[in-house]
């Protein structure tokens, strides 16, 4: 799913403390010849609160299994996201499908000004200052995957200075 994206950094479940928040869950109905079957999938974002942050789908016929299984996707895409002094290294924009998510740093103190699914996202991120913006859609799936989006193409001052070759001061001062 991160293959677009050259600063991704694909991190292992193993020793990190995850919390899981669950986005949504949808109750889908398949109309057969004997009648309804009910089905239910569950959007679920997993993340250490510290730059790890996953998001996985699970479909199942009851809920609990449908969460269990999108906890299990979401720990199999964790990724690391550059967080500095408890918000985001410069403003990004990110889109999905009809969903389209601006996230802005902001000033320490101002919280996390973000609605559905774009706040379970940066909280489990572990941002704690920002200012967010969701347009388009606002159907969750698409609005997590456009959060991950914006987040994904974020990059800190020392990635930037390692991609063009240059010091860290170049990277302010030239």
């Amino acid at each position: 799913m991160f293959q677009k994206y050259k600063s991704a950094e694909l991190v292992k479940p193993g020793g990190l403390d995850l919390k899981d928040r669950l986005v949504g869950v949808q109750r889908v109905t398949k109309v057969t010849k004997g009648g309804r079957a009910f089905g239910f999938s569950a959007i679920v974002v997993v993340g250490d609160e510290n730059g790890v942050v996953g998001q996985g789908l699970g479909k199942s016929k009851d809920v609990a299994s449908a969460i269990a299984k999108a906890v299990e996707d979401a720990k199999k895409n964790l990724v690391r996201i550059p967080i500095i002094k408890g918000t985001l290294p410069h403003e990004q924009k990110g889109k999905y499908g009809g969903a389209r998510v601006n996230i802005i740093p902001a000033a320490p103190g101002t919280g996390v000004i973000a609605g559905g699914a774009v706040r379970t996202v940066l909280e489990a991120v572990g941002v704690h200052d920002v200012l967010s913006k969701s347009q388009g859609s606002s159907n969750p799936h698409n609005v997590v995957k456009a959060t991950f989006d914006a987040l994904l193409q974020l990059r800190d001052a020392n990635a930037i200075a390692r991609d063009r070759g240059i010091t860290l001061e170049q990277v302010f001062n030239a």
